[in-house]
């Protein structure tokens, strides 16, 4: 993957709009669409939400890291929080909440990380060095609109 850009913001539900206009930022300049950029953007709301409201009890001062890459396929996520140990893959995957069911079926809640796991191609987690980290990449619905370099 290619052009990457990081940014660092404290686990506090403030800091979310940081977050976020990294992430609006990021697209902008590359020329990702909109409904992409919306899309990455509900994956790091969801991931960042459940940092501070689960894993930080409602906020703390420790560092959230985000580092997004583009390519021509796919925007690239990398989300490091310092929270207790998670894993939101074999959550996902064990959780019973079926997303492909109707809305009626469904409980109230619990969908975010089953979103997330669904919208990314790929998606990885490790723990280190004391920190979550997740990794994943969400395919690009429309081409990147970049300017023609004018030769």
């Amino acid at each position: 993957m290619a052009t990457a850009d990081d940014c660092t913001v404290l686990a506090h539900m403030e800091g979310l709009a940081e977050a976020i206009a990294f992430v609006e930022e990021f697209c902008a300049d590359r020329g990702v669409a909109a409904s992409d950029g919306l899309r990455l953007s509900l994956v790091v709301e969801e991931l960042f939400t459940n940092t501070v409201v689960h894993g930080h009890g409602g906020g703390s001062d420790a560092p959230v890291r985000l580092a997004l890459r583009a390519d021509a396929t796919h925007l690239e996520l990398s989300y490091e929080d310092s929270a207790p140990p998670f894993d939101p893959v074999a959550h996902a995957a064990g959780s019973p909440v079926d997303p492909a069911a109707a809305i009626v079926d469904r409980p109230i809640g619990h969908l975010g990380l089953a979103l997330v796991v669904d919208m990314a191609e790929r998606i990885s987690y490790v723990r280190m060095d004391d920190c979550n980290r997740i990794v994943l990449a969400v395919r690009l619905q429309a081409a990147l609109n970049t300017p023609a370099d004018p030769a």
